[in-house]
């Protein structure tokens, strides 16, 4: 079989970020081309790659060089690169968030389906070692039924003066959005249909940030099971970091991202309030420093073009995850609880309501 042709659109932080994870799967792929509207950038990641691929400051030239592009844009940009690169016969994996209106996303996935081409869109979270043990062991009930899942991403995010990251023209809205949007899709992917739900954000000590540099977000699923994300970039410092908690009826188990390891909390003693801390068995069930989630999410869009099986963060569950966002601002502006009843992950009929 013939290797894919891969175009890298876009060379900001997340392209060089993207070209170290071709090492898994350059027996099946080379990287043919680079695009940026600066070509000094497009150049400096053209030198981090093997072989000799093409630099170009426009990707309607490099359509003859790829068989499918890695979209690593500003997020309004994600829809008509990729319309275009579709339109174009090309297999698109764009970053997430996949657009910033669900107009735009509606018209990525019926263009997909038009050109029967592969739309993944890139949240790699789905594919880490350690989410994937996490959702195994909750759909399992290896400790019971799940009760909450508490999410915290907490990191200092700084740009400088008029970055388009900073601007919700740009970027689609604030923090909760642009990253966030990970977190939302675990969860529905985790707990399941959302029935209500809140986000409360804030720009305070991130004043570069137009939209929130903070945001709590809590939800409501189908069975009484609750979910909480926070999410900053304007942590100074952080004990927490990157943590995922799933509350179970026979124990808890717990993500420690930067320490790569899941962790079984289970036979707590009673609460005495005596004790600050109650005695408690903890079990390392997986422990990887190092995973390459990047790596098996490319290699699963590659999966995806030579066998033609959907992807498993496709365009259409991409935006199940997005509208539940939408809700949560548009009852945040209300001063209300989103009703989410109808939304999450296999619900979409095909309906367009956000512009």
């Amino acid at each position: 079989m013939s290797k894919t042709r891969i175009g890298i659109i876009g060379c900001g932080g997340m392209a060089k970020s993207h070209a170290s994870r071709f090492a898994d799967v350059l027996d099946r792929i080379e990287v043919t081309a680079v695009v940026d509207i600066e070509r000094e950038k497009a150049q400096a990641v053209a030198n981090l790659l093997d072989g000799d691929p093409v630099v170009e400051t426009d990707y309607a030239k490099v359509y003859d060089d790829i068989d499918a592009a890695l979209i690593v844009v500003p997020h309004a940009l994600h829809h008509p690169i990729t319309i275009d690169c579709l339109r174009a016969g090309k297999h698109v994996m764009v970053e997430k968030p996949m657009a910033i209106t669900e107009q735009q996303c509606v018209e990525m996935i019926a263009e997909s389906e038009k050109q029967d081409r592969v739309l993944m869109v890139a949240y790699c979270m789905r594919f880490h070692p350690l989410v994937v043990k996490m959702k195994e062991l909750l759909d399992a009930e290896a400790y019971g039924k799940l009760f909450q899942l508490s999410i915290w991403t907490e990191q200092l995010t700084l740009r400088e003066d008029g970055h388009w990251t900073q601007k919700k023209e740009t970027l689609g809205g604030g923090q909760f959005f642009s990253h966030g949007c990970h977190y939302v899709d675990l969860m529905l992917w985790m707990a399941g249909r959302p029935v209500r739900g809140s986000h409360i954000g804030t720009t305070l000590c991130t004043p570069w940030m137009e939209g929130e540099g903070t945001s709590n977000v809590t939800i409501e699923f189908e069975g009484g099971v609750l979910g909480y994300h926070f999410g900053t970039w304007g942590a100074r410092g952080t004990r927490l970091g990157y943590s995922f908690h799933a509350h179970c009826e026979e124990g808890t188990l717990e993500i420690a991202l930067r320490a790569g390891r899941l962790i079984a909390h289970t036979r707590a003693e009673e609460h005495d309030s005596g004790k600050l801390v109650a005695k408690q068995k903890e079990e390392i069930l997986l422990e990887l420093p190092h995973a390459k989630h990047t790596e098996v999410e490319m290699a699963h869009f590659i999966d995806c073009i030579e066998t033609g099986k959907k992807p498993l963060t496709d365009g259409v569950g991409s935006l199940e995850g997005l509208q539940v966002i939408w809700k949560l601002y548009e009852a945040e502006e209300k001063n209300e609880l989103a009703d989410l009843r109808g939304l999450g992950l296999g619900t979409w009929k095909g309906k367009s309501g956000n512009g």
